[in-house]
């Protein structure tokens, strides 16, 4: 007798081996996949990184069940529900409204509101939700801030600043007293390599330039006008850090802990389009007025 091979016990299964027959769909091995990856699949309109945020802050729902781990695994053709909520961080920020026409908007900053969105999605007020941003002010200043209502207007504004023809003047308070009651500071900067986020005073760096002038003054500390010319960013905190005075508030650069910084835009000069020059400003918040009490 020859043998051609085992005998398979069950019949239906040799079938299935064959290709003649089907599992039944709850018998197939179905590979599942990360939550992000099915997501990117369906929400196109927005990358992966924005897609692991959403499930993060629990804005996603699978089968109506809340999940919150990006690599939790599905098979495919599960629910999915994408819900971004209306109500956002720090919408109790509103910044007060300076002045008002067809094309510009002037605000009073509160400390504490974002000039700009940081990636695709960010999940708290700034005010690109209310014009075009034309400069912008640190998360942490308060003061005005002028914003553009089409893209001619933005155009227009951003030359200013860019041809340095736009004039800014800042109050701040600083720990201690300045050794002179106004002078130029003229220290280049450039980006600290130890701390990327962070600037420094380099003999290499790029130009930058600070006049001030004490206003007021007691045993701790001083308040400064300050008038940049040029528009380094975070100019200002990293010019007074480096002379031993930094701003209250400033834990970056090593400022006494406070409630705020202390940094305020007190005053914009700026031609309006039409070739009105205009200086808007915004009073100085009351908690400047506290330390000296």
């Amino acid at each position: 007798m020859i043998r051609t091979g085992k005998k398979f016990s069950k019949p239906e299964m040799s079938r299935v081996i064959n290709g003649d027959k089907e599992l039944p769909e709850d018998e197939a091995s179905v590979e599942k996949v990360r939550l992000d990856v099915l997501m990117s699949g369906i929400f196109k309109s927005y990358n992966r990184s924005t897609l692991q945020k959403f499930i993060e802050y629990g804005f996603v729902t699978v089968d109506g069940q809340m999940v919150k781990k990006a690599n939790s695994k599905f098979e495919p053709g599960v629910k999915i529900d994408l819900k971004i909520p209306q109500i956002m961080k720090n919408a109790d920020l509103v910044p007060e409204v300076i002045y008002e026409d067809e094309q510009v908007l002037v605000l009073n900053k509160p400390a504490g509101l974002l000039s700009m969105a940081k990636g695709e999605y960010c999940p708290e007020n700034t005010l690109e939700h209310y014009g075009l941003l034309v400069h912008r002010l640190d998360r942490d200043t308060s003061g005005v801030v002028i914003l553009a209502k089409d893209e001619k207007t933005q155009v227009f504004l951003k030359k200013q600043f860019q041809d340095r023809k736009a004039h800014k003047v800042y109050y701040a308070i600083i720990s201690g007293k300045m050794k002179l009651d106004e002078a130029r500071i003229d220290l280049p900067m450039a980006r600290d390599l130890k701390r990327p986020t962070t600037f420094k005073i380099d003999p290499n760096g790029k130009p930058a330039e600070t006049f001030y002038k004490v206003m007021k003054e007691d045993n701790e500390h001083s308040l400064l006008e300050l008038s940049p010319t040029t528009g380094r960013t975070h100019q200002l905190r990293v010019h007074l850090k480096y002379l031993g005075h930094p701003i209250v508030g400033d834990t970056v650069y090593g400022g006494e802990k406070a409630e705020r910084l202390f940094l305020h835009a007190k005053k914009l000069e700026i031609t309006l389009p039409g070739g009105r020059r205009t200086t808007f400003e915004a009073p100085l918040p009351k908690e400047f007025e506290d330390v000296f009490r």
